[in-house]
């Protein structure tokens, strides 16, 4: 059974329970109970020295540091270093240190220490999520030895050295990040070999610099207005800039200096990214991109990174059911967001719906586009709809409060009960047009609070994994699945 203490720096005590009316006073004394699936709940507030925070803060194996995702962290200021003795890299001035399967999420953090780090990672699989780092001596997050960190929807701004550094044999996912007037944006050294997937890197100094005999692939990323180079790749490093089956898709533009450099050993191949080949510099290919062919979905057990996911049961049905598919490289991303046009894709697999209205021509979805038909069809089934100037806004994240929405109109769900309310930690969030239909969605159990039930974060980027659930949530409700048992749905 999950286990939830609550923090206060401000109303709490350490002589308290940790409960939500009597909590703690600070991080430390939580992580001192913690064990696996402790969720340690943070207040509004600023946890330093002050408030009786010793630094380093480790957060052991399966736990979860949470406070306020939907603003990144902005309402729940970090700020301390302690030494800690890495196996790789030395002495070292941390905040975080995270061990295996261990979460951070919704917290912003600080280390004004020399060469301070806020989140170091060594040979462990942590998530860091809907963070702010900033003002850092040296980088936000530091992965190194055989790390393999899910480094997803942070602000790394205005860090002396690097927004995130990945070393050693580290691997890993860094996904929908943004890395902002910082030293390098991200970094990549010796033999690491991360996954760099949507970021936003801009007004650095450079964007991405590769070193050693680092081997990263790049997907989707864009780096703008730096200083130096949008990409820099030195000595032995080869980055994947994409294939003829999975092209890169990267932007590199209007960077100071080159926005490709490559003054490694190695020719670059790059295969359809968007990059102005007067601005770059060394030995690189570039190769047209021809139609995508297809890539056939992997069967359940092969998908690589869901075994232990606490939405796997939900993805494996949806898989066999043939509604949700995973990636070429047997992965399926759970924690990886979705954009509006994936989901109008996984609406029209899973419901087919049937036309209420007339089609109409979104300006930024031109009839060539891969997901032209499943958006139309979308529309014309009331689960989607556009924007008032004419867009539907098909590579923008989808939020959890547009799921609902979606669900509880396209479907034409309504509440047994109009006399029943909602009550979430964080309810003045949600919109006024969404109140009506999330009451509706709790009634039929649609919704999925991941890791704390009482917490809507309605207008966060929904991840792909709670996306599964909820559309599960509705092939329940329609009596086309069978129910799973989840402590996260809503009832």
């Amino acid at each position: 059974m999950t286990q939830t203490f609550y923090v206060n720096p401000v109303t709490g005590a350490n002589t308290n329970p940790g409960s939500q009316q009597a909590p703690f006073k600070n991080i430390t004394k939580a992580l001192q109970q913690a064990t696996i699936g402790t969720i340690i709940q943070l207040a509004d507030g600023n946890y330093n020295a002050d408030s009786g925070e010793t630094f380093p803060l480790t957060v052991p194996v399966g736990a979860i540091v949470a406070g306020n995702e939907t603003n990144k962290g902005n309402s729940v200021v970090i700020e301390g270093s302690g030494n800690y003795l890495s196996r790789t890299f030395a002495g070292q001035n941390v905040t975080f240190v995270m061990l295996n399967n261990a979460e951070l999420r919704g917290v912003t953090v600080t280390n004004l220490a020399t060469r301070g780090t806020a989140v170091w990672s060594e040979s462990s699989t942590p998530t860091i999520a809907n963070c702010t780092f900033t003002l850092c001596k040296r980088e936000g997050v530091f992965a190194t030895g055989d790390a393999k960190p899910v480094i997803q929807g942070n602000v790394f701004s205005e860090n002396a050295a690097n927004g995130i550094s990945i070393a050693k044999n580290a691997t890993g996912q860094i996904q929908n990040n943004i890395c902002v007037k910082t030293g390098y944006g991200i970094a990549v050294s010796d033999t690491a070999s991360p996954t760099l997937i949507d970021n936003k890197i801009y007004e650095n100094r450079s964007g991405i610099v590769l070193s050693g005999n680092a081997r990263p692939i790049l997907r989707n990323n864009l780096c703008e207005k730096n200083t130096d180079d949008g990409l820099t790749v030195i000595s032995n490093a080869l980055p994947d800039l994409g294939s003829i089956n999975s092209p890169g898709g990267n932007i590199f533009r209007n960077n100071g200096k080159f926005d490709l450099q490559n003054a490694s050993s190695n020719r670059l191949v790059s295969v359809g990214n968007q990059i102005d080949s007067a601005k770059v510099k060394g030995n690189v290919e570039f190769t047209a991109t021809p139609t995508p062919i297809p890539t056939p979905t992997p069967i359940t057990n092969e998908l690589k990174d869901i075994s232990n996911h606490w939405a796997f049961a939900f993805i494996q049905e949806l898989v066999k059911l043939d509604i949700i598919k995973g990636y070429p490289d047997r992965t399926f991303r759970p924690d990886a967001t979705m954009t509006r046009a994936q989901y109008a894709a996984l609406l029209v697999k899973a419901f087919d719906p049937p036309s209420k209205r007339t089609a109409i021509n979104f300006k930024d979805v031109s009839a060539n586009f891969w997901a032209f038909q499943a958006i139309q069809q979308a529309y014309q089934g009331q689960f989607l709809s556009g924007y008032p100037n004419n867009t539907f806004a098909p590579n923008q994240n989808i939020e959890r409060v547009q799921v609902i929405v979606s669900l509880v109109n396209g479907l034409g769900l309504s509440a047994s009960n109009t006399t029943v309310t909602t009550s979430f930690e964080d309810q003045a969030k949600i919109p006024s047009y969404a109140k009506d239909e999330v009451v509706t969605a709790v009634q039929k159990k649609l919704i999925v609070n991941y890791p704390i039930t009482k917490q809507l974060n309605p207008t966060r980027d929904a991840t792909r994994a709670e996306v599964a659930v909820m559309v599960y949530q509705a092939l329940v409700d329609a009596r086309r699945v069978a129910a799973i048992n989840l402590p996260y749905i809503v009832v």
